[in-house]
């Protein structure tokens, strides 16, 4: 009849009321609780205190220092994942096109930094890079040096103890997307005449894009974020704005500041993720 309403499908009842909408409302809601809402106080704090001002970012902006260790996060970042993709791409091809069995002994290997902390992990760094270290004590051994270099707090340091934790964000993207390369396209191309590097370059590295854009996005991202090593191992000259924040916060207690200091982080690397994914394609930079 005209007159009666037909009972609303599951479709017509809202995505809220459906069974996808009851999955999706308790990581929602934690999303919400654990970065939506510290989000909006990091920029409140950064604009008002007791009242509207633009003091924080006037002083982040008029502040030498502050745009110094800016510059030096980038930098160290970067850098950081431009060594880890050097490392990690043969590594994540040896372990694509090899036997199972060695396959296996690399991917321990891979995953053996995982067993223990960063915190541990950066000092046995110090131990090894030490004026008495192992490193300097092979280098006085095999007639290198006469005295011992000067291997810690510095970028030298800093980046040995960065890449050896974020190497295996590297690799395993990187693997994930080599594995499912067709191996006989290759060897197509080296039928066809190309050469070994030819087929190489003309075919397997671009296939595998996907995972470089996926393995620089994630170590770049965590070594924005990274403290303990560059804390542990850099000197004077590789102050970051993490240890700025960190120093903001429990030293100087300039919560506002600190706040500042955040935002204009995740500002910019915000902007350069939208540029790397702009160059490569969002599909390349998330490997989907």
């Amino acid at each position: 009849m005209a007159g009666q309403r037909r009972p609303m499908g599951p479709g017509q009842a809202g995505f809220w009321r459906s069974r996808q909408g009851l999955l999706v409302l308790p990581p929602l809601i934690f999303y919400l609780l654990v970065y939506i809402y510290p989000l909006s106080r990091l920029w409140a704090w950064s604009f008002f205190d007791q009242h509207f001002t633009l003091e924080f970012y006037r002083e982040l902006f008029d502040e030498p220092a502050y745009f110094k260790a800016l510059t030096n996060t980038l930098e160290i970042s970067f850098l950081a994942a431009a060594l880890s993709l050097m490392l990690g791409y043969p590594m994540a091809y040896l372990m694509a096109t090899t036997s199972p069995r060695a396959r296996n002994v690399l991917m321990a290997f891979v995953l053996i930094p995982f067993w223990t902390s960063i915190l541990v992990r950066t000092f046995a760094w110090i131990v090894i890079l030490g004026k008495n270290g192992l490193v300097n004590h092979l280098l006085g051994r095999l007639g290198l040096i006469d005295e011992p270099a000067k291997l810690l707090f510095n970028m030298t340091s800093v980046q040995i103890g960065m890449v050896h934790v974020l190497l295996p964000f590297m690799v395993f993207p990187l693997y994930g997307v080599m594995s499912r390369i067709d191996p006989s396209l290759v060897r197509v191309a080296r039928s066809l005449g190309a050469s070994p590097r030819r087929a190489f370059l003309r075919v397997f590295l671009p296939l595998s894009l996907p995972g470089i854009g996926a393995g620089c996005v994630i170590t770049f991202l965590l070594a924005v974020g990274f403290y303990v090593t560059p804390a542990l191992l850099g000197g004077q000259g590789e102050i970051t704005l993490v240890m700025l924040i960190d120093m903001m916060v429990n030293t100087l207690l300039n919560w506002g500041l600190a706040a500042t200091l955040g935002i204009v982080l995740l500002v910019v690397v915000g902007i350069i993720f939208a540029v790397f994914s702009s160059l490569l394609g969002v599909e390349r930079v998330t490997g989907k």
